[in-house]
């Protein structure tokens, strides 16, 4: 294929695309902010109460689940692109009202509360976003282009996990946290202003959305689902695969900087990074090889098939976890060389960063290309249930093993139930025809 061809099929050509595009990177760059904030803001007004974070995002994690599959009946019903800026606009006036009311309520037990309810109420939200954003890829580009628009989605993602975490640092640092929760509902609404210009073919169902209907549409995404043999294999074995691996980001990680470097009398870089912008060099790692992967991706022809890669692909991430936890048990747990955790876990992250990659992009085309367009929607809503089902429960059980037995043994849980989910795929002949 020559150059010029290659620009006239470049998917960043559609009107359409590029709107998505650009709504996602300034909604995502709130996301971003959102979570970055949100997770330390708990800790520091909690005195490090590791359970109280881990029941946060459990409750978070609950309301998502509760609603998602609302979410993806409305997604096959409704136009997709109303829905992201309906949502949108939703998400940014709820985090500007929890603004203003952390304004008013200045208390650290009330502002645990409107965190706790913002949470809920945004997680609901996204619950009803993510099923119709995650299917309207179909809907705006050629199928030959999927992998091509899904590589570029991963790149925005890493770029921005390179550049927001960095951001959210910073912003962290320098700014109350009412100015930051601002600036995050004003990226919502400016992605609201964007999505509301994507227009595709839409043809609206005549029946009238009621409780029955939402209910058989449900039934009839399950007995669809049923037929699809690989990709219930692969919903079954990634239940595990975020249940031990969730918790490391999400409680694992703020722990041990609030904890075990905040609390250390000498780090690497002290004279230039606070403990929290080393969480963003974390993330800059993993956004560096993220990227590195989607645009290896982006070149590459889609596959006929990946399954069995995708699960050598994560064998290769639960060796990474083991590597962290044995690293981690060494340096700080027993002994008082932090500086070479921190250089371990920015190795562990460059590796799982292009790893994820190499597993989401593939795994994510495969599926857009099973699934009919007008089941997507709900599809996508039984994968997120499927997937992050028990997320909420893993986000507890770490909170309650971080406060009761410490870093290692949590990493130790993790690591050894990823190693034995990873290799369970691998086996699977069902996901080898994925």
């Amino acid at each position: 294929m020559n150059n010029n061809t290659q620009k006239k099929d470049n998917v960043f050509r559609n009107r359409n695309f590029r709107l998505v595009f650009l709504g996602a990177l300034v909604s995502e760059l709130g996301a971003i902010l959102y979570s970055f904030s949100v997770s330390f803001y708990i800790l520091e007004i909690s005195e490090n109460n590791a359970f109280l974070q881990g029941l946060y995002l459990a409750l978070c994690g609950v309301a998502m689940l509760l609603i998602t599959p609302v979410g993806g009946v409305i997604g096959d019903r409704k136009s997709k692109a109303k829905i992201m800026f309906v949502c949108d606009y939703l998400k940014g006036g709820v985090i500007l009202l929890a603004t203003v009311l952390m304004l008013l309520f200045r208390e650290a037990e009330a502002q645990l509360v409107i965190l706790f309810v913002l949470g809920i109420l945004g997680n609901f939200i996204s619950g009803i976003f993510n099923p119709a954003a995650g299917a309207i890829f179909p809907h705006i580009v050629r199928e030959e282009q999927l992998q091509q628009a899904n590589s570029y989605y991963a790149m925005k993602s890493s770029v921005e996990s390179i550049l927001g975490i960095v951001l959210a640092g910073i912003l962290y640092a320098l700014l109350p946290i009412h100015i930051l929760f601002f600036l995050i509902g004003a990226c919502y609404i400016a992605s609201g202003i964007s999505e509301m210009m994507i227009r595709y073919d839409f043809h609206p169902s005549g029946e009238r959305l009621t409780l029955k209907l939402a209910l058989h549409d449900m039934a009839e995404g399950i007995a669809y689902l049923r037929t699809k043999k690989a990709i219930l294999a692969l919903l079954a074995s990634v239940l595990f695969i975020n249940f031990f691996f969730a918790p490391v980001t999400g409680n694992f990680l703020p722990f041990f900087v609030k904890t075990d470097l905040a609390s250390a009398q000498s780090y690497l870089l002290d004279n230039v990074l606070t403990p929290e912008l080393w969480s963003s060099v974390f993330s800059v790692c993993f956004g560096i090889s993220s990227l590195l992967g989607a645009a290896i991706l982006s070149g590459r022809a889609q596959a006929e098939k990946c399954g069995r890669k995708a699960a050598r692909t994560l064998c290769a991430m639960a060796a990474v976890m083991v590597a962290v936890t044995v690293s981690f048990f060494i340096f700080v747990d027993r002994g008082t060389q932090v500086n070479g955790f921190l250089i371990s876990l920015c190795l562990g992250c460059l590796s799982v960063g292009f790893l994820i990659s190499c597993f989401n992009i593939p795994v994510t085309t495969a599926i857009m290309r099973i699934v009919d367009k007008d089941k997507l929607s709900k599809v996508n809503s039984l994968t997120s249930i499927g997937t992050q089902g028990m997320i909420p429960i893993a986000s507890v059980l770490a909170g309650v093993i971080l406060e009761a037995f410490g870093g290692t043994a949590l990493l130790a849980f993790c690591s050894v139930g990823f190693t034995i989910t990873a290799l369970t795929l691998l086996f699977s002949r069902s996901f080898r025809e994925l």
